[in-house]
């Protein structure tokens, strides 16, 4: 049986046994080579490949850099990944920033209870998680409103505004429900506190189209965790690497993000290191069962 060396195709290649005679050497001399410098090439490779990955995407750490090497063919784990990486200082960095309030509470509107402390979506538009977080311009505060689709983690509505009206909440509100099949009675909405969620607006445009309004309880913030994931996210791999002229600016550049990164090529670890909509994709057609709470009224 013949041996051949490297991705040349056969007709222009040469056995091992053929290199060996032509050179001179014995098989075990060549082989005893091989195990010298084939092991350094390999590490070569996957290292260009590592730094090629980790500045195309500067916010991801080794265990998303590791999806994406097996997505390329690469068989390797993730501490020999975290390995390479800090030794090639490519490891991603966090920074803290400071953050203005974007939550009133101090409002006479009733507050409903918290419908989602214990629930599993098992279906894309079962529940809702909404929230509002500044974005910093040069020289003032711009604010975006979300709203993410628990099961898929996917953004399906979003907006920005240089106020905290109830305006900005319902523009998010209503790109999703153009964007998305509400099934009536089958969706939960999960939100803060804050005024722009408590209105009588706000609540209307729910109700008008069956949709359970849900809030966190006093002072847990655990309770919309998932929200405050993406805005951590959002800062980090986008806002703070940012220098947004104005509001129209910081729109085209957050939006790109959401539309053609977050939700199309980010990986999410909770979703098996697929994007929101490769998870969804994997839904069979019109999987939209209702969701396990019962309505309740607000205190």
């Amino acid at each position: 049986m013949t041996q051949r060396q490297g991705g040349a195709p056969a007709a222009m290649s040469l056995s091992v046994e053929r290199m060996c005679a032509l050179t001179g050497l014995s098989r075990a001399a060549y082989y005893r080579g091989w195990a010298v410098s084939e092991p350094r090439r390999e590490e070569t490779a996957l290292r260009d490949t590592i730094q090629r990955l980790a500045l195309a995407h500067r916010f991801y750490g080794y265990r998303r850099i590791g999806e994406l090497l097996r997505r390329e063919g690469w068989a390797v784990n993730r501490k020999r990944v975290l390995r390479l990486m800090r030794e090639d200082n490519l490891l991603c960095l966090r920074r803290a920033a400071f953050r203005p309030p974007t939550t009133d509470a101090r409002h006479g509107w009733p507050i409903w209870p918290n419908l989602a402390r214990r629930l599993i979506p098992t279906a894309p538009n079962q529940l809702w998680v909404a929230d509002i977080t500044y974005v910093r311009l040069d020289e003032a505060f711009v604010y975006l409103a979300v709203v993410i689709d628990a099961f898929s983690r996917k953004v399906a509505g979003w907006a920005l505004a240089d106020h905290l009206k109830a305006s900005l909440a319902l523009a998010a509100l209503q790109m999703a429900l153009d964007q998305r099949q509400v099934v009536e009675g089958g969706l939960i909405h999960h939100s803060d506190r804050g005024v722009q969620y408590a209105c009588g607006d706000y609540v209307d445009r729910l109700q008008a189209r069956d949709i359970q309004p849900s809030m966190s309880r006093v002072g847990c913030p655990y309770d919309n965790a998932m929200a405050e994931s993406f805005m951590k996210t959002l800062k980090t791999e986008e806002v703070d690497g940012q220098a947004y002229r104005d509001l129209a600016h910081a729109r085209a550049q957050i939006g790109s993000f959401i539309e053609k990164v977050y939700n199309r090529q980010r990986l999410h670890s909770a979703l098996d290191y697929l994007t929101p909509e490769e998870y969804e994709a994997t839904l069979p057609p019109l999987r939209q069962g209702r969701a396990p709470a019962a309505m309740a009224a607000p205190t």
